[in-house]
């Protein structure tokens, strides 16, 4: 993983596709040496899971 910046580009993408297998090694090689990125990717998956939980409340209110 050549920066933070290619990380956090992957961590967006993991949350709207798949990731080969070599971005999700090279990300997680990444996380294990970098506390920022990970707590940036906790961040991530809990703004995601936020929307989503909003998303499907809106829904179910509509009827």
């Amino acid at each position: 993983m050549k920066s933070c910046k290619r990380a956090t580009e992957l961590m967006s993408l993991q949350l709207d596709r798949e990731l080969t297998t070599s971005e999700r090694l090279g990300l997680k090689m990444h996380l294990m040496m970098c506390r920022h990125c990970r707590k940036c990717n906790v961040q991530f998956q809990t703004l995601h899971r936020l929307a989503h939980d909003r998303s499907r409340s809106e829904e179910d209110s509509k009827g």
